[in-house]
């Protein structure tokens, strides 16, 4: 079964620490939310699993892999923006990984496509991103990472610059597409009730240098649906943790 082991990563920016010995660990198909306040280390974590950031201390296992500094491997990545290449259409963005991987050109554009059609822009292969909202731009960054079909889907806040409307029909989006091809994923985020609706476990981190404050199983059955923001086990885990979270920024 594919997992990824955490252990031990410190990082530091000059002489500001930003993570001290921090571990995780994400089983198969599980789908795991890093909460906690901007500038805590939540986003540096993720660059540092995914090879984009050195670590000053620690491992990185993928499926019994050591991938520490190791970009690419088994892990696909959807940013705050979509950061879309301007002079592709939105096929061969989502392409892109696959033709850097090498494969043909036929069958990249047709697996492609069925990513494109499978968040919902059927009829928009041939535009440019400047011809497509944020929403529609964060769409293709979605299938551009699964299309690489990745075993870790990491997810820094992709919804965060998005108003509210487009962002609650994204997080539905998301979660049937991972639904139907399940992955392990780990999706940075500020925001507590969107952690509690997407996520299977949430890790709540405290303010930089990040530790785990909490770890919460969340507990409700899937599918999910818009309704149960409202109820009162919801309600109760979105106040404890924004009670949690304040007390660590103001102690």
């Amino acid at each position: 079964m594919a997992s990824l082991s955490v252990s031990g990563v410190s990082k530091s920016f000059g002489s500001v620490p930003v993570l001290i010995d921090q571990s995780l660990e994400v089983a198969e198909g599980e789908f795991v939310a890093l909460l906690g306040p901007s500038g805590c280390g939540k986003s540096t974590l993720l660059q540092i699993i995914n090879g984009l950031t050195s670590v000053d201390a620690g491992r990185v296992v993928l499926d019994g892999q050591d991938v520490t500094g190791k970009s690419g491997t088994g892990r696909g990545m959807v940013f705050q923006g979509a950061d879309l290449f301007p002079w592709r259409s939105a096929l061969e963005n989502v392409a892109f990984g696959l033709e850097v991987m090498g494969v043909p050109r036929k069958e990249r554009l047709e697996r492609a496509r069925h990513y494109l059609h499978l968040v919902g822009l059927k009829g928009f292969e041939d535009a440019w991103p400047h011809q497509l909202s944020g929403g529609m731009q964060q769409r293709v960054g979605i299938a551009r990472a699964f299309c690489v079909k990745p075993q870790l889907l990491l997810m820094d806040e992709p919804f965060g610059a998005l108003d509210v409307q487009t962002r609650d029909i994204l997080q539905d989006e998301l979660v049937r597409i991972w639904e139907a091809e399940p992955k392990m994923v780990l999706f940075v985020t500020h925001g507590i009730e969107e952690a509690l609706y997407l996520a299977d476990r949430i890790l709540v981190f405290s303010k930089r240098p990040a530790r785990v404050l909490k770890e919460i199983v969340v507990p409700f059955e899937r599918p999910r649906r818009e309704a149960m923001k409202l109820e009162p086990q919801f309600l109760e885990l979105r106040r404890e943790i924004s009670e949690l979270l304040r007390h660590d920024i103001t102690a």
